[in-house]
């Protein structure tokens, strides 16, 4: 697709406030392939008031008038997969497969998703002598990440836009391109003119002035834990609604008697998947004593598979592969047996990360503690099923997992005592109607489904 060289406000694209631009590398051959404008405050600012002029009608809007117009921005998203795909490929540099499939497949599910959720969800209740009414919240401030570009959009606004709240997008300045395309895909499906805006830019200051403006009645943010801390502060001190989306250092806990080639397997494939660019990420595997060994040779021979340009995407950017590079060379540093992988650069062009595995990983190590973020995976040993437990809640995160078991009702048992937002069990299949979200510093509030939906709506209680 071309590069709009202006924001999408008010149901059209126009001029951005000022000249400078931000320019979109294609991280797989670090060649230019777009610009976008740098937005400003003021294009922050001319975004919110199209949000609040557009408010009141679209939240008068019945529900099932609503929910067409999602089904029709679902279908738009479906008819333009191939676009959608390559416009990823192509600016985050994920595989095309993984972009046909993940990138530009999930976000028209979720879509149709919150198009059914629109058109039955009890938007009113009774209870006792009152009628609870669910209302929007009203204007909404989404600030998207880079990994899962045109997902991590269509979380946030289809169920913003399902609830009768009007949104502004600041999607990362990594992966501005698909956000464009998504715009497009509004206009088409005949959204009402400033009920869904975009402005480009950085994070400090477009990002900044949407979580800072007075008339955002909520922001909507997945990305760095330190990031968030900040836009939970403006928030609060604000009394604004808030819903973070964060880090995560996710365990992969395999029982004794759970079917371990399967467990270590799926736990590479989940690891590798997007270049290891995913919050959810399973990057502690947890493995008995007993079979530790064992676990790590297969880790081994299942990470050789994933070779650098073909299987295995480049990461975002040359700052994400330094720091990707850096986290190797501290678990070497740190004592961490070396089974796969390294800090080399695998390609002499793009932005590419070796697949590692590291074996003989302590919980106190660096590369256990903290979010890597890239595909770089870590075998830790325990002694028995508590020592398990203690070991995968032992961090600041909680945000995703895994249990694998010999059986579901043991795996559940255990599940049930982890520290974290979503588990999956022996292999469980993503459900987009099933919430997302995390414990501890991995954020507050829950994505997709009804759960998600709730996020948008504020309760007012008639007494009779």
């Amino acid at each position: 697709m071309k590069a709009h060289d202006g924001m999408y406000i008010g149901g059209a694209w126009r001029p951005a406030a000022g000249q400078d631009t931000i320019a979109v590398v294609n991280p797989a051959d670090e060649q230019v392939i777009g610009h976008v404008p740098a937005g400003t405050a003021q294009d922050v600012d001319d975004a919110v008031r199209a949000a609040r002029a557009a408010f009141p009608g679209w939240a008068a809007t019945p529900p099932t008038e609503r929910a067409a117009r999602i089904a029709a921005l679902r279908d738009v998203l479906a008819a333009r997969r191939g676009e959608i795909a390559e416009t990823v490929t192509a600016e985050l540099g994920s595989p095309p497969g993984l972009s046909q499939v993940v990138h530009a497949g999930v976000p028209v599910l979720v879509a149709g998703s919150y198009a059914e959720l629109a058109a039955t969800y009890a938007f009113e209740e009774k209870l006792g002598n009152s009628t609870v009414l669910l209302e929007p919240v009203g204007v909404v401030g989404a600030i998207t990440p880079w990994n899962y570009p045109l997902h991590q959009i269509v979380a946030k606004v289809a169920p913003a836009l399902a609830a009768g709240c009007t949104v502004v997008l600041k999607p990362a300045e990594d992966t501005p391109l698909v956000a464009q395309l998504f715009a497009e895909a509004t206009e088409e499906a005949g959204l009402p003119g400033g009920v869904f805006n975009l402005v480009t830019g950085l994070g400090p200051v477009a990002g900044q002035a949407l979580a800072e403006h007075e008339d955002v009645d909520m922001v909507s943010f997945t990305g760095s834990t330190a990031v968030g801390r900040q836009i939970g502060a403006t928030a609060g001190a604000a009394v604004k609604r808030v819903a973070l989306e964060l880090g995560g250092k996710s365990a992969n806990v395999i029982l004794p008697g759970a079917d371990l080639a399967r467990a270590v397997n799926v736990g590479v494939a989940n690891v590798m998947s997007n270049s290891g660019q995913t919050c959810s990420a399973w990057t502690r595997m947890l493995v008995d004593a007993e079979r530790y060994e064992e676990a790590v040779a297969l880790a081994a021979a299942a990470v050789a598979k994933y070779v650098p340009g073909e299987r295995v995407g480049p990461l975002v950017n040359a700052k994400q592969q330094a720091r990707v590079r850096g986290y190797i060379e501290k678990g070497v540093e740190e004592g961490a047996r070396l089974v796969a992988g390294g800090p080399e650069a695998p390609r002499e062009q793009g932005y590419y990360v070796r697949p590692t595995v590291f074996a003989d990983v302590t919980p106190d190590m660096t590369v256990a503690r903290e979010e890597i973020f890239g595909p770089v995976l870590c075998l830790l040993r325990y002694e028995d099923v508590d020592d398990a437990l203690r070991i995968a809640n032992d961090t600041v995160y909680g945000l995703a997992g895994a249990v694998w078991a010999a059986d579901d009702a043991e795996a559940v048992a255990f599940a049930r005592r982890m520290d974290t937002g979503q588990v999956d069990i022996n292999g469980g299949r993503f459900n987009p109607l099933a919430p997302f979200g995390g414990y501890k510093l991995s954020g507050v509030g829950r994505e997709l489904g009804p759960h998600g939906l709730a996020e948008y709506l504020q309760t007012k209680s008639l007494q009779f």
